[in-house]
């Protein structure tokens, strides 16, 4: 909290609420006696007044009889002992039924007033206002009305009455109010005092951490309590602090005895972890070099397939070349001895045209397979984007497999539109797919005569190539489906197999070609591999045709 904000202390707030609650309390009497002292005066006063004019009513009734108006007014001067009447009329009803003034009674040193007939039925009971009260009583003789009497007096003495009613209350109150305050003060002392104290020694144990220290009883059973709870945490604190002592002391002896221990470990530690480190460098070295003799493995695998295949056309063209020259020698021969038929002519033309067709054949189906496996070993060896065809990659990776697709009776079906040309890079897609092939035929097909290969190519999202690899394999185990693109994890330990192929196509989808490859399988269900990775779409006819490789 900041050091302005208003804070009410114990001694101010036990004794404004002493003070306003006696304070509150006295008001209340005495505003209560106040009203009750001065209801009574005004009600003794208006009875006087009362009291008074029924006399002057009763002692009139004779002389208005009589008509003696002298007589009533000598009678009316006995008010004169009187302080506080200071005008009487008495009227006289006429036989009209009329008011005529009888008699009047002036105090000395007071002016007269006017007659009130107009307000006979006003004034019937007392009425006060300006320091005066009036008030008009009827004459009755034998229930007959024969006149009334006005009578007016002085409030002074009321006023007088309640002035000095008031002015008790307040001394009174005053006095009560100030006995209250010095009472009050006295007792916040006796119990701010002990407070103060028991502050004081908390501070002073918060500076100077002196936990011996004890707080002293006041007398006050809710003071004392506190005060032994107090002592009783110090003592608990104390008793800690004493262990907390001993537990560093015993601390710092044994980190004295570690300090050596640690500097001895940590410094094993570095030399384990530079070993590691090397181990890991190393391991990490012959793992590259494990996948790069894989796919040079998987090269020669097809330059020796290639070259097998391309043995038989080149053979072929060999043979009919050697039967064409040796029936051409003997043609030039016969020619020579000019012995040549025209029989044997036309028969060397028809063989020789058949020679050159089965030359020209083979020769053109050798010169195709060396080109697609020219493509896909330049592929393999680069990884540099270029525009192709996605279709006729396709075949060439299977013109390029044909050797070793000639030795099984497995099916190959590819969905990919002619019309797809992408910039991207060829190398990894060739790795990527015969590798999937291979191991679905070495794998996947184990057991199986005719298994069946789908490769389904499409274009989503206008930048992205999404390739589905599926066979009707016998599938992958639940726990090899796990670690399937893990290096070394293979089913052919000690068959020949590396356990690198599927490690090597998870590393090609997600690091060269940057996508993304998951795996669906089921045991004697297949498997489906899906691949998807960003591309450059191509308009092929914006692109001059000899940009395309």
């Amino acid at each position: 909290m900041s050091s302005d904000t208003k804070r009410l202390s114990i001694k101010s707030l036990i004794i404004w609420v002493v003070v306003a609650i006696t304070s509150a309390s006295i008001v209340i009497a005495s505003g209560v006696n106040l009203y009750s002292q001065i209801t009574t005066y005004k009600t003794s006063l208006k009875e006087n007044v009362i009291m008074f004019a029924d006399i002057i009513s009763r002692t009139a009734i004779k002389p208005i009889q009589e008509n003696d108006n002298q007589a009533e007014q000598y009678s009316l001067t006995a008010l004169a002992v009187s302080d506080v009447i200071e005008n009487v009329h008495i009227y006289k009803i006429l036989a009209d039924e009329s008011i005529e003034f009888f008699a009047s009674y002036n105090k000395q040193g007071i002016a007269p007033v006017k007659a009130k007939f107009s307000q006979v039925s006003e004034l019937v009971e007392p009425k006060m206002s300006n320091g005066i009260v009036e008030i008009i009583r009827p004459i009755k003789f034998e229930q007959e009305l024969v006149g009334y009497t006005y009578l007016r007096s002085s409030a002074e003495q009321l006023e007088e009455l309640i002035f000095r009613s008031v002015l008790i209350t307040v001394c009174v109150s005053i006095v009560c109010l100030l006995f209250c305050f010095i009472f009050t003060v006295r007792l916040q002392r006796s119990i701010t005092r002990p407070i103060n104290n028991l502050v004081k020694l908390v501070q002073r144990i918060s500076r100077q951490k002196d936990y011996s220290s004890r707080a002293e009883l006041t007398g006050i059973k809710e003071l004392d309590i506190l005060c032994e709870a107090f002592n009783g945490m110090l003592h608990r604190t104390q008793e800690h602090m004493d262990r907390q002592n001993k537990a560093e002391a015993e601390q710092n002896r044994l980190n004295a005895s570690l300090e050596e221990k640690v500097q001895q470990r940590t410094q094993a530690l570095k030399e384990a972890n530079n070993e590691l480190i090397q181990t890991l460098e190393k391991l990490h070295q012959f793992q590259r070099q494990i996948v790069q003799n894989e796919k040079m493995a998987s090269l020669g695998d097809m330059v020796a397939g290639v070259a097998h295949e391309v043995n038989t056309p080149i053979g072929l063209g060999v043979t009919a070349s050697t039967m064409m020259l040796d029936r051409l020698a003997d043609v030039r021969k016969s020619f020579e001895n000019k012995s040549l038929k025209a029989s044997a002519l036309s028969k060397f033309m028809v063989e020789g045209e058949e020679n050159l067709n089965i030359i020209y054949r083979n020769l053109n189906r050798a010169a195709e397979l060396i080109s697609s496996f020219k493509q896909v070993a330049v592929d393999q060896s680069s990884e540099n984007n270029r525009v192709f065809s996605f279709s006729k990659l396709m075949e060439e990776i299977l013109m390029s497999m044909r050797p070793k697709l000639k030795k099984v009776q497995h099916k190959i079906n590819v969905h990919c539109a002619d019309s797809l040309y992408i910039e991207s890079k060829a190398g990894p897609i060739n790795q990527i797919i015969i590798n999937l092939i291979m191991n679905s035929i070495i794998h996947g097909f184990e057991h199986i005569e005719c298994g069946e290969i789908n490769i389904s190519i499409d274009l989503v999202e206008n930048s992205k190539i999404r390739i589905v690899f599926t066979d009707n394999g016998r599938g992958i185990s639940t726990d090899m489906r796990q670690r399937i693109f893990d290096p070394f994890v293979t089913t052919k330990r000690g068959q020949g197999g590396s356990g690198l192929g599927m490690h090597l196509v998870y590393n090609l989808v997600t690091q060269a070609l940057n996508g993304s490859i998951s795996l669906v399988s089921e045991e004697q269900k297949g498997v489906k591999f899906d691949i998807l990775f960003p591309v450059k779409k191509i308009d092929i006819d914006k692109v001059p045709s000899g940009s395309l490789v």
